[in-house]
C-alpha cells in the first residue's frame, strides 16, 4: 500500500482517453520537477524477457507471441486479447499486479522526496476499485479532457487513419463525458499547447 506519511502530501491519478493529451499533460509536470509514475511504461518493463510476468506470458500463450530476439510481440499479443475477454482477463491477471506492486514501490520512494507524486495511469477510473483492492489508492483523480468531436479529429490526425477506425477506438473506452463524474479536476485541452501549459502549471501552483 502507498504509505502517505504526510497529511500535505499527495498521491493524484492523472488519466485521459485516447487522444486528450494526457501523455503531454504528464510532460509539463515533469518538467517542473514533479514525479510521474507511469503505468505503460512499467507495463513494458516487467514483460521483458526473462522477467516473471514474461515467463507467464509466454507460457499461457505460447511461443507464437515471441519475436525473433524473444521479446513479446505486442501486436500479436494485442490480437489475441482485442476480441477475447476470457484471454483478456488472463494477461491482466498475470500483468496488472506486478505494475500497480512496482508503482506503489516507486511512489513511495518518491513521497519521501516531494510533496506531490502523479500516477500516469490510463484506466484509472475504470479499474479503480480493483487498484485499490491492490493498494494502489490516490487522493485526487485530474482528467485531461476534450469533447468527442475533438477526439475523432486529433486521433484521425494522429493515427493516420478513417473516422470510422477512429471512432471504433473511442467506444472501446469508457465515454471521456462519463469519465467527467469520476474526477475531482478537469484539464481542458480544447485549446493549444500555450493554453495547455498555463492551465497546468496554475494546477501545479495548488498542490506543490
Amino acid at each position: 500500500m502507498i504509505q502517505n506519511k504526510c497529511k500535505t502530501k499527495k498521491i493524484i491519478g492523472l488519466t485521459g482517453g485516447i487522444s486528450t493529451g494526457k501523455s503531454t499533460v504528464s510532460n509539463i509536470i515533469q518538467k517542473r520537477g514533479i514525479p510521474v509514475i507511469d503505468a505503460d511504461i512499467i507495463a513494458r518493463e516487467v514483460v521483458q524477457v526473462g522477467n516473471p510476468a514474461y515467463l507467464d506470458i509466454v507460457k499461457e500463450f505460447g511461443n507464437s507471441i515471441l519475436n525473433e530476439d524473444f521479446s513479446i510481440n505486442r501486436i500479436k499479443l494485442g490480437e489475441i486479447i482485442f476480441n477475447n475477454t476470457e484471454s483478456r482477463m488472463k494477461l491482466n491477471r498475470i500483468v496488472h499486479p506486478r505494475v500497480v506492486k512496482e508503482m506503489i514501490k516507486q511512489a513511495n520512494n518518491r513521497l519521501d522526496e516531494s510533496n506531490v507524486v502523479f500516477l500516469d495511469i490510463p484506466l484509472l477510473i475504470e479499474e479503480r476499485l480493483v487498484l485499490e483492492k491492490m493498494g494502489l489508492k490516490v487522493d485526487e483523480i485530474w482528467l485531461v479532457y476534450v469533447d468527442e468531436e475533438t477526439q475523432v479529429n486529433r486521433l484521425i490526425t494522429r493515427d493516420n487513419i478513417n473516422t470510422e477506425i477512429a471512432y471504433s477506438k473511442i467506444i472501446s473506452q469508457m465515454p471521456i463525458d462519463e469519465k467527467k463524474k469520476f474526477s475531482d479536476v478537469i484539464i481542458d485541452n480544447s485549446g493549444n499547447i500555450e493554453d495547455l501549459n498555463k492551465r497546468v502549471n496554475e494546477l501545479l501552483k495548488k498542490v506543490v
